[in-house]
């Protein structure tokens, strides 16, 4: 049996705020995600979603507690195998897409392809591959300011697919679309956990949150699994 994608067990996470006083921010968060697992997180503002996030992706340490990516502890980690990590197992999608503004969208997924160290003709080839799953390769010579913003959320979830990682962070996604086209890249992110991808969307979408296989609330630091009784 393959190992789970994702393990976070009594995560905690406080920020120092100076002359001793600490702020904590995660007091206790548990979750295990399996490949082809797609969850949403919910949480009122300044709940630690993002903050959850970032640890998962590498980017922030906890303060106490498990977090295992792709059966990697992350606390071992040393920050070379940090980067490997947020290069190969993990792919980020932001609410403001975060692409490159002088890079056209071929451009900017070729990024994480070149960061990782590939270059060539194929790298060219698997930029175009990514494009047209995501249903954009029409627009591929265009730059983010000639894209509609849907247009440019596919390319963002086509960068964060470049390694092929196993693992997808999505955070607030849809945040910047209106409501159609937020449930178009709901759709094409159950397609992608359907062909193997575990993904990890922060949303504040009801609606679309549902359409996750489970939908986690995000309060008083400490994670809980949605009921068909929660009131949100």
């Amino acid at each position: 049996m393959s190992q789970p994608i994702l393990i976070i067990k009594n995560l905690q996470k406080s920020f120092d705020l100076g002359g001793g006083e600490t702020l904590p921010v995660l007091t206790g968060v548990d979750i295990k995600m399996e490949k082809t697992d797609f969850f949403a997180l919910m949480g009122a503002s300044g709940s630690g979603k993002s903050t959850l996030l970032n640890i998962v992706g590498g980017l922030v340490s906890s303060t106490s507690g498990s977090v295992r990516v792709c059966d990697k502890e992350l606390s071992d980690l040393n920050d070379s195998k940090l980067t490997d990590i947020r290069r190969h197992d993990v792919g980020w999608i932001f609410q403001n897409f975060a692409l490159v503004e002088n890079l056209t969208a071929v451009e900017n997924v070729i990024v994480p392809l070149n960061l990782a160290g590939q270059t060539g003709p194929e790298v060219q080839e698997r930029a175009k591959e990514l494009l047209q799953q995501v249903g954009i390769i029409d627009r591929m010579n265009h730059f983010p300011d000639g894209l509609s913003g849907g247009q440019q959320q596919r390319v963002a979830i086509a960068r964060a697919l470049a390694n092929d990682p196993p693992l997808i962070l999505a955070d607030e996604p849809t945040g910047n679309l209106d409501t159609k086209t937020g449930e178009e890249i709901i759709q094409l992110f159950k397609k992608l956990a359907e062909n193997g991808k575990t993904i990890l969307m922060v949303t504040h979408d009801v609606a679309l949150a549902h359409a996750a296989d489970k939908v986690f609330i995000l309060k008083n630091g400490a994670t809980y699994e949605e009921t068909e009784e929660d009131i949100i």
